[in-house]
């Protein structure tokens, strides 16, 4: 699924997680961070205008997913 969100294929917001337990919340959080990590640890050398931007909107996308998972997190935990 990480890999879903970081490609566009799955939108994420707070309804997305609601069938999730926490433990599967905490597995798919240590999923994204894996594949930001990987993204972010790509090599840029050589890489045209069109692949950088398309690297960046995937960290954008798993960033933002990122934040709004551990907003999920942070109110089922009231």
């Amino acid at each position: 699924m990480a890999r879903d969100i970081g490609e566009g294929f799955q939108l994420v917001t707070e309804r997305t997680f609601k069938g999730y337990t926490l433990s599967e919340l905490d597995q798919l959080g240590f999923e994204m961070d894996r594949y930001l990590r990987e993204l972010r640890g790509e090599s840029q050398g050589g890489e045209s205008t069109q692949e950088i931007q398309v690297r960046n909107r995937k960290i954008q996308r798993l960033n933002t997913a990122l934040v709004v998972l551990r907003g999920y997190r942070s109110k089922s935990r009231r």
